[in-house]
């Protein structure tokens, strides 16, 4: 397994929906752009879905652990909104 530590800003809209005749429930997608500009696809399924649909929006820096898939896609194993304090050194 490819595991990556991600840390960006979520561009653009989360996309959720539902999924049927799955062992997943929901997924979400959306973007971000990292530190060193690159945008990467993001995905994550059920309750990592229900979180990110629920607690974030575009603009929101995020830190992310996951795994790269076959798709050139990370998905989302464990994510976490940072501090406003994280973004202003950041920036």
């Amino acid at each position: 397994m490819n595991e990556v530590f991600l840390i960006g800003k979520i561009i653009g809209n989360i996309e959720f929906k539902f999924i049927i005749n799955s062992k997943n429930i929901s997924i979400v997608k959306f973007k971000i752009k990292t530190i060193d500009n690159q945008v990467i696809n993001i995905k994550g399924y059920n309750e990592i879905a229900d979180y990110i649909y629920s607690k974030l929006q575009k603009n929101n820096y995020i830190e992310i652990y996951g795994s790269i898939d076959t798709e050139e896609t990370v998905t989302i194993n464990i994510i976490e909104k940072l501090s406003d304090n994280f973004v202003e050194k950041w920036q």
